[in-house]
């Protein structure tokens, strides 16, 4: 499974490294929603966290399907932008500028895919014109809790008041935590996108995909970049709707994710780590056989996917995958007797999630069982 993006005849110049504000704001709000996905930074989201004011966390919480369950596209609206020619903007103001362009339709689209769905790759009609969208967009709104559910019916009933409601989160935020922030990674994130700017000039795009992420790489023939994930996507960066190009976007917080915009009438994006801190952690060889045997099987791998990014009841995971729920449950089972996933209830929904803390630890388990 991978994801991969058309470039064939695509101008050198098409392809853009750039930092982007907004997007490393959203990165940190991933971050200090979902501690567990970056170890790394402990000491920063525990002492963000425990600073935010109440009224700003309540205010996070009602939005965090946008940087949890899934990594909304609303975190580059250049990418929906013709003018904008792939380029973010220099500042958090200029990047809430060009979100402030989105359509209402398309800001919709973007902001309530808060499930794992197969629409993401199928351009459909808007929940705020179709019913049939508007039911399932409510739908999966519902499977994440009532404040989810509370802030899709607010954003489909009246969409400027939503929209002016999550600027000004995201400004207060800014002056919360993410100034202070910016100021320090913003110089290490243009110089990267400098570096690797002159790397893919003098060495070929090749090069630069290898520094970018060894999950990317370019075909033989040079006409697709390909980046293995566990989900699969096609897109073109041909597009001349939303204008031809691919953009980078790096991330100093964002390991150990790799993310890509592939959105049918978005230009391509591809958000980075520039850099991956090491994990630790021990574990007895028939604890770690019993895991590695657990996620051995391609339809358990798949559904690490989705767990791995967020709590999801057994009804989304059968929908996301295309099974049926007594072969969710089956799967589940076994993820939870090798102790890869928890369970809990909210209200009628049953959730499950894998242990990051568990799995994050399976390579140096490994290494530390055949070298003992």
């Amino acid at each position: 499974m991978s994801v991969m993006i058309d470039i064939a005849g695509l101008p050198t110049e098409r392809l853009v490294f750039r930092p982007s504000p907004l997007a490393e704001l959203c990165t940190a709000l991933h971050a200090l929603a979902e501690p567990g996905h970056h170890p790394g930074l402990h000491g920063w989201t525990t002492a963000t966290n425990s600073s935010l004011k109440p009224d700003l966390a309540d205010r996070l919480c009602e939005a965090d399907f946008l940087w949890t369950s899934t990594f909304s596209d609303i975190s580059l609206p250049f990418a929906a932008l013709p003018d904008a020619h792939g380029q973010p903007g220099a500042t958090l103001t200029e990047d809430l500028d060009q979100l402030d362009r989105l359509d209402d339709e398309l800001f919709a689209d973007a902001a309530l895919e808060i499930s794992c769905s197969q629409l993401y790759t199928q351009k459909g009609p808007s929940p705020l014109v179709n019913a049939r969208a508007r039911e399932l967009a409510l739908e999966r709104a519902t499977a994440r809790g009532p404040r989810q559910l509370d802030f899709a019916k607010r954003l489909l009933e009246d969409p400027p008041a939503v929209r002016a409601w999550l600027r000004r989160l995201f400004e207060d935020c800014a002056e919360a935590f993410f100034n202070d922030l910016w100021q320090r990674v913003r110089l290490q994130l243009a110089a990267d996108a400098r570096h690797k700017t002159e790397l893919l000039r003098h060495k070929g795009l090749a090069e630069a995909l290898a520094e970018v992420s060894p999950a990317m790489t370019l075909t033989e023939n040079g006409t697709r970049i390909v980046v293995d994930k566990l989900g699969s996507g096609r897109t073109s960066a041909l597009d001349p709707a939303v204008g031809a190009g691919v953009t980078f976007v790096p991330s100093a917080i964002g390991w150990p994710h790799l993310w890509v915009l592939h959105a049918p009438g978005w230009r391509p994006v591809i958000h980075y780590p520039v850099a991956a801190p090491e994990l630790p952690g021990p574990a007895s060889l028939d604890l770690l056989k019993l895991r590695l045997e657990a996620l051995s099987h391609h339809m358990r791998m798949r559904m690490c996917r989705y767990l791995a990014r967020a709590a999801y009841s057994t009804g989304e995971l059968a929908a996301g995958l295309d099974i049926s729920a007594p072969e969710v449950s089956r799967h589940i089972a076994v993820l939870k007797k090798a102790g890869l996933v928890t369970t809990r209830r909210r209200g009628r929904y049953v959730l499950h999630q894998l242990d990051l803390t568990v799995v994050a630890r399976l390579g140096s388990d490994f290494v530390e069982g055949v070298l003992r």
